[in-house]
């Protein structure tokens, strides 16, 4: 029995050896997830595409991975539809309640698992992708303040798409490196950071973040959490301050649902907070400048940041008028055959003032209970902030020898 004992002994001892050394080891780093935006450049029709279908475009943007480019603006970009996905359709403020009723919830969305980029070099660079968004986007920009001079981007607002231009469609995703080694084999264009003691963000420097959650005037409370995530890093001169991937929290501060008599709502939120590179968070202030949001959105930003709805259009007033003369009808012939069906004596001529009144009091409670534009940002919107006041950061520190 006393040789088996110590074989068991051993045998544990080796098992328990192995485990400690096995947690010495360092897990595997988890690829970095990039953030892509392109144009798709001919035009295409979302509800149509099929799978196995090819479209192409250009990146907008240059794409990072913390402090380094990766991907400069400009590299063609090759997507094949792998399925079609029914999902709900993205709440909007085009149209009225009444139209929306009429509208399906759910629509059939084209998914993406892997993508080709061609850089300027003309290297291919496969890429396991995951769809965040797509369809036709403008942005919109917050309006100059009285008495301050228009900005460089102010200065030059989108060109309006005629009838002859085709409508552009914008993709976002999120990918990973399909090869192996993630992100690190890709080629690095960005500058080394300069070394010093602090840095510091002047008041009006910008951001541009996307939204990891929805934001609406007419589901959000005051107070609720806003976060986002960076996704080109902040520099201050030639010095990235905040690499890509920096975590933005904030607040909504106010909030007015759609209100009756189609009067808008509007939505005023702050990012208050910044997770730094060394993983402390540091307080800001930091107000919305820009969103990118669908063609036809009808959401505007005022100065001071607060995102409103804007008031009805033709078609909005033409569809609330449509409705209201249908129900004023509808009232009024039914009221008269409920009342010649309940009175045997009642005639056209007898029935015809209450038809009026029901007809009268339908529609003028129909137009009432009218709400406006909705504001909506919906999950993975890109925002531009510019930050309201001055940021001190720690710089990179120096170890003594």
């Amino acid at each position: 029995m006393r040789p088996r004992l110590i074989a068991v002994l051993l045998l544990v001892s080796a098992s328990l050896a192995s485990c400690a050394l096995g947690a010495d080891e360092p897990a595997p780093a988890e690829p970095a997830a990039l953030y892509l935006k392109a144009q798709i450049e001919n035009p295409v029709q979302i509800s149509k595409l099929r799978p196995g279908d090819t479209v192409e475009g250009k990146l907008l943007l240059d794409v990072y991975s913390g402090e380094r480019e990766v991907l400069p603006a400009g590299s063609r970009l090759r997507l094949t539809v792998d399925k079609l996905q029914r999902r709900p359709r993205t709440p909007n403020d085009h149209w009225p309640w009444i139209i929306k009723l009429f509208t399906p919830r759910h629509e059939n969305s084209p998914t993406f698992e892997s993508a080709t980029v061609t850089g300027n070099d003309g290297k291919e660079i496969p890429l396991k992708v995951h769809l965040l968004a797509m369809g036709e986007k403008r942005q919109v920009r917050a309006a100059a303040r009285k008495g301050k001079p228009a900005t460089q981007a102010d200065a030059r607002p989108p060109k309006p798409r005629t009838k002859t231009q085709p409508p552009q469609t914008i993709v976002t995703l999120e990918a990973i490196e399909g090869g192996p080694g993630a992100v690190s084999s890709l080629p690095s264009t960005a500058p080394a950071a300069a070394a010093g003691l602090s840095t510091e963000i002047t008041a009006g420097t910008g951001a541009k973040l996307i939204l990891l959650g929805p934001v609406s005037a007419s589901r959000s409370q005051p107070g609720d959490v806003v976060q986002a995530r960076l996704v080109e890093p902040v520099r201050a001169g030639a010095e990235i301050v905040l690499p890509e991937g920096t975590l933005f929290q904030g607040r909504v501060l106010q909030r007015t649902p759609p209100r009756m008599l189609s009067r808008p709502g509007s939505m005023l939120m702050t990012f208050t907070q910044v997770s730094l590179p060394g993983g402390a968070n540091a307080p800001i202030a930091a107000s919305v400048s820009a969103a990118e949001l669908d063609l036809r959105s009808h959401t505007k930003i005022d100065p001071e940041g607060k995102l409103r709805g804007d008031r009805p259009g033709k078609a909005w007033m033409l569809a609330n008028i449509g409705a209201t003369v249908g129900i004023a009808k509808a009232a009024d012939d039914g009221t008269q055959l409920i009342i010649e069906a309940i009175v045997s004596t009642a005639t056209d001529a007898t029935t015809a003032g209450s038809g009026r009144i029901a007809a009268t009091c339908g529609s003028v409670l129909f137009l009432l209970t009218r709400h406006g534009r909705d504001v909506v940002l919906p999950k993975f919107t890109e925002v531009d902030i510019v930050f309201d006041r001055p940021l001190a950061l720690p710089g990179p520190q120096t170890t003594a020898p």
